[in-house]
């Protein structure tokens, strides 16, 4: 962008050129929809009558680093498939779903410091564990993955302001391919009754690019129904979601599919719950979808669910099994535009340590 802008190629009324060279995408990302299309018009102008020399590098030659400064973190729990199946891990015999779940899409806040780039290691968190033999601070040993959307918001609003609905969309600037890194064992011994804290905040890897929404809603579709059960502030004719394929590999051995076209909760509907309580919404907020999963064990999205909650383990091409992540094992999670994997949405990887 750097070169484009000297070349006098992105010059746009009302515009800063500090926007196009900017560390991150925040100062462009605030300026709104209008805006963000006018660039990506002018871009698509310039890559067909021939980008300048030196404006076009090849990804692998490129260090990926962090597109956007993290505001807020949040991360929901929109699938009704992954809810179902906890719920039947964790409560064998009760209502899987929470009472609220139909009702309300439910999450948590995170950490947004802790938000890190693909291809960043994550080091293997400490916490208190409940074991046999009693409480022990020491190392995770049910270390997991979560397979998740990550929708990036542009323009923020006041506090006070509750986003409707149909607006809501309209302050999303972008999506990226999301790993809510999850150790199981220091969860389950803290998180009732106020849900999960340092079993979940120590990493998520996002992937180092934004594809922007207008992208995305080329492959927009219908979204599961929500019968007369969601309030009105929710409400719409048919939510929408996305036809995305996703793909979680472990060492190089595919291990699932998931589909986020069968997430019950539109990101409009996180969007407008997140701010009907008045809550303010900034430049750079991260909503996370939680876990996508579908109705079949190929198209879970983790390996508390693949493996039901470490009963059955993983077999790997190289002829080993896992349960849980060990040190040194890499995860990624790839995306695609439909089921034809039409366009790339990106792609998240990093390795486990010690």
């Amino acid at each position: 962008m750097r070169n484009l802008e000297t070349a006098g190629l992105l010059r746009f009324d009302g515009i800063k050129d500090s926007v196009f060279t900017a560390p991150s995408l925040n100062g462009f990302m605030s300026l709104g929809p209008q805006v963000w299309r006018s660039v990506a018009d002018r871009l698509a102008e310039i890559h067909r009558a021939g980008p300048p020399e030196g404006s076009i590098h090849e990804v692998s030659a490129v260090e990926p680093v962090l597109p956007f400064e993290v505001a807020d973190y949040c991360d929901f729990y929109a699938s009704e498939d992954h809810a179902s199946n906890i719920g039947r891990i964790l409560r064998p015999g009760a209502d899987p779903l929470p009472s609220a779940w139909r009702h309300i899409p439910l999450g948590y806040h995170g950490r947004a410091g802790t938000v890190f780039a693909s291809g960043t290691p994550v080091r293997r968190p400490h916490g208190v564990i409940d074991t046999p033999d009693g409480l022990t601070f020491a190392p995770s040993r049910r270390l997991d993955v979560e397979v998740e959307l990550g929708y990036v918001v542009g323009a923020g609003v006041d506090p006070g302001r509750p986003l409707a609905v149909e607006e809501a969309e309209g302050h999303l600037f972008g999506l990226v391919i999301l790993n809510d890194w999850s150790a199981r064992d220091i969860q389950a011994f803290e998180y009732q009754p106020l849900g999960p804290f340092l079993g979940k905040s120590f990493a998520t890897s996002v992937s180092a690019w934004v594809v922007p929404m207008w992208i995305i809603a080329a492959h927009a579709t219908d979204g599961p129904e929500q019968g007369g059960e969601v309030p009105v502030h929710l409400s719409c004719p048919q939510p929408r979601a996305y036809d995305l394929s996703l793909e979680l590999s472990l060492n190089g051995t595919v291990i699932s599919r998931p589909q986020a076209r069968s997430l019950h909760w539109s990101p409009a509907q996180l969007l407008a719950h997140l701010t009907s309580n008045g809550a303010r919404l900034r430049t750079g907020d991260l909503l996370a979808t939680g876990t996508v999963s579908g109705p079949e064990p190929e198209s879970w999205g983790s390996l508390m669910e693949i493996t039901w909650g470490g009963r059955d383990p993983i077999p790997l091409a190289d002829g080993q099994k896992r349960t849980w992540i060990e040190d040194g094992d890499t995860v990624s999670i790839r995306g695609w535009c439909g089921a034809q994997k039409v366009v790339s949405v990106g792609e998240v990887e990093a390795t486990v340590t010690s």
